[in-house]
């Protein structure tokens, strides 16, 4: 039997959220914090146990319905078993040092993971495609591909701007100086639960009236006569420029420029789009008035989970300091240690 090891870093989103599905702007960038699957290729099955959950994912490579799966992790590995198919099962384990439900991506760490250990061949953007059509298989949610491109895309010192449009990433260098610093809310995310999904469909209907969100601007939310479409809309327009803006202020070195950015995205998300919470709200503005930060945000799609900060490296902001790093990185199977796989290590 083959042994196989593969790595995929988790994210976080420093700005341009509930653009990648409307085909906007995102700027993420990988962090060091990720998921390992480690397996022995062969067999029928794909057998994982978890260091996260004690329930193991048992599934035929044959699966037809990923989201019929107990327990609830393993439909992500049923999603990527359903989409990679691969000529043979595999047995090993599933190691994550990133927090579930965080908004950090870790469903998104867990299919590329799997994916590359299964064997999964093709280009790191055919990745990041495989295994968002695994997510939604396995969770119902038409989620966009940000999170899985990040992961597999992740360039060490850069963040990532993405265009979700052409899929095309331009890594964008992180400023000396400066740290990412991320806190959990304590309020756990599930989109599954969320109104995520209605979400999109908004932004869909306003896109029927003024046509695809990416090319609209201000002006053009005038012709939507519905004001809960014309918010979500507001939101989408005016946060993609708020992206290509923050890109232009870290390349630049405008920390403050880029701070303020950050501060926007937040009541935009939380005024226009209404996907922030108390407790998200409370925790950015907490991070805002310490000094040495520039601007904080929730993260993610909301509902939940974390708020980023970008801060100066000596603040005393509390947190978590991550770093942009490499992205997806497979050992094993023709790969030496340190021979990176699919986007490097």
């Amino acid at each position: 039997m083959e042994s196989v090891k593969a790595f995929a870093p988790g994210r976080v989103n420093l700005i341009g959220d509930h653009t990648d599905y409307t085909g906007g702007w995102a700027l993420p960038m990988a962090v060091e914090w990720g998921t390992t699957v480690e397996v022995e290729r062969g067999g029928t099955r794909v057998e994982l146990t978890s260091s996260e959950d004690p329930e193991p994912a048992q599934i035929d490579i044959d699966v037809a319905d990923p989201r019929t799966v107990e327990p609830s992790w393993a439909r992500y590995v049923a999603g990527v078993v359903a989409v990679v198919r691969p000529a043979e099962g595999a047995v090993g384990t599933v190691r994550s040092t990133l927090p579930v439900g965080a908004g950090l991506s870790s469903s998104a760490a867990l299919e590329v993971a799997v994916a590359l250990a299964l064997g999964f061949e093709g280009s790191p953007l055919e990745l990041a495609l495989a295994c968002q059509r695994a997510e939604h298989l396995a969770s119902g949610v038409p989620s966009g591909v940000m999170d899985q491109l990040a992961s597999v895309s992740g360039v060490a010192g850069h963040g990532l701007l993405i265009d979700c449009s052409s899929l095309e990433v331009t890594p964008v260098p992180m400023p000396k100086g400066v740290d990412v610093v991320v806190v959990d809310s304590g309020q756990s995310r599930a989109l599954v639960g969320s109104a995520y999904a209605e979400r999109r469909a908004q932004c869909e209907a306003a896109a029927e009236i003024i046509g695809p969100l990416r090319d609209a601007t201000v002006d053009d939310l005038g012709r939507l006569d519905d004001p809960l479409l014309r918010r979500r809309a507001r939101h989408v327009v005016t946060e993609n420029q708020r992206v290509l803006d923050f890109a232009a202020c870290i390349s630049s070195g405008d920390l403050a420029g880029a701070g303020r950015l950050m501060a926007a995205s937040h009541a935009s998300l939380a005024d226009d789009f209404e996907v922030s919470t108390d407790a998200l709200d409370a925790l950015a503005a907490e991070l805002s008035a310490v000094p040495g930060v520039y601007g904080a945000r929730l993260t993610g799609a909301g509902f939940g989970g974390c708020v980023v900060a970008l801060a100066d490296a000596e603040s005393a902001v509390r947190g978590w300091r991550l770093h942009p790093s490499a992205g997806a990185a497979l050992e094993g199977a023709g790969h030496s240690d340190g021979e990176p796989g699919v986007g490097g290590r």
